[in-house]
């Protein structure tokens, strides 16, 4: 992973990701997307859980291990928490995926049922199908909507069917407090300063996707994750919101963070660009490019050139576009000469990069070489 750029959106249990990739060579940029906001001193979080103690529901729905965790504690707060634990354990209880399933039994509770896909939608025709109508349930709520997140809408489904929904507000997703950082990884999406970026909920790719659309970079982040950032989520519900805009989004087959940065480091190295110029190999990277295997970090401006070239691989690119990529622009096209200049001295590979008197230059790629 030496040379690769990894973006990491999550708020809650980063510091492992980012460790996780850091070990493997990677170079990480935290960007937290949202933050968690606890209801522990919520009155409607507490009046609901009184309700559901002094009259247990007949069913239970759990959606996410954090949210349910933070339900026993919030209870043990108020000094209910074996109260809670006694009526929940009368009830049949139902867990969205493995990480709710997960929280239900660090509780000392036994769940009936729990789908692997973490389907909202798979919970609900689960429940549709058994039969709802007349039936109290109990939906622990896992944050405000949003029209990026995925999901339908199950409190208003369940009670089309006929149930009687008792939400549980257990938390809420908000929007990262401090946006400069955020907004720095846009930019970086945008002009392709990272290899990859990982989301670890729905709600984060949520926040992303809203706070590109309010800055007005919506549609270049797209075009960008869509062609040349790669994607990788921890699993199909995170991917979601992405897939339905046309965004290719990984998730390994175990969704955990672990298996997530296993997927990204087997993965995104066989993603980069390779090309056989010059009598050379090259893999480039958003920052760097790794020339017969060693890798070279370039210059932002020789690196925005190599980008430059290698989109066009063979065809000769002007002096006039090229300078249109340089950081910073400008009207004079010395500087592309002088970043050129700069590019060949950090390959150390004099024939990559071909001029072609009085149009511009080339990406000097082998014929005989595939370009992947």
């Amino acid at each position: 992973m030496a040379g690769f750029t990894v973006g990491v959106t999550a708020a809650r249990r980063a510091e492992e990701l980012i460790t996780l990739l850091a070990r493997r060579g990677a170079t990480v940029v935290h960007a937290p997307a949202i933050r968690i906001v606890p209801l522990v001193d919520d009155v409607e979080l507490r009046r609901v859980t009184t309700e559901l103690i002094d009259a247990p529901p007949d069913l239970v729905l759990v959606t996410t291990g954090i949210g349910f965790r933070g339900w026993m504690e919030a209870a043990h707060g108020w000094d209910i928490c074996d109260a809670l634990t006694d009526a929940l354990a009368a009830t049949r209880i139902l867990a969205r995926g493995p990480k709710a399933r997960g929280a239900v039994r660090q509780a000392g509770l036994c769940e009936e049922w729990s789908p692997e896909s973490e389907s909202s939608a798979e919970v609900l025709a689960r429940l549709l199908e058994d039969g709802v109508d007349g039936l109290r349930i109990a939906v622990q709520l896992h944050g405000a909507a949003s029209e990026w997140e995925p999901g339908t809408d199950v409190c208003e489904a369940l009670a089309r069917a006929g149930a009687q929904v008792i939400k549980v507000p257990v938390y809420r997703w908000q929007p990262a407090e401090d946006p400069r950082r955020i907004d720095q990884l846009i930019g970086q999406i945008v002009d392709t300063e990272i290899d990859a970026v990982s989301f670890t909920s729905a709600p984060a790719v949520a926040a992303l996707l809203e706070r590109a659309k309010s800055i007005g970079a919506l549609d270049n982040l797209i075009a960008s994750l869509r062609d040349r950032v790669a994607v990788f989520c921890v699993g199909p519900v995170t991917a979601t919101p992405l897939r339905r805009l046309v965004i290719d989004a990984r998730y390994p087959q175990r969704y955990r963070l672990g298996a997530l940065a296993r997927l990204i480091t087997d993965e995104l190295p066989c993603l980069a660009k390779q090309y056989r110029a010059g009598g050379h190999h090259l893999s480039v990277r958003s920052t760097s490019v790794a020339i017969d295997g060693q890798l070279k970090v370039l210059p932002p401006a020789a690196m925005a050139l190599l980008r430059r070239l290698t989109a066009t691989p063979g065809m000769v690119v002007s002096r006039e576009e090229l300078l249109a990529e340089l950081p910073g622009g400008g009207d004079d096209t010395h500087a592309v000469e002088t970043a050129m200049a700069r590019l060949r001295s950090a390959l150390a590979a004099p024939r990559v990069v071909q001029t072609v008197v009085k149009r511009g230059y080339r990406l000097a790629v082998d014929l005989d070489a595939a370009v992947t």
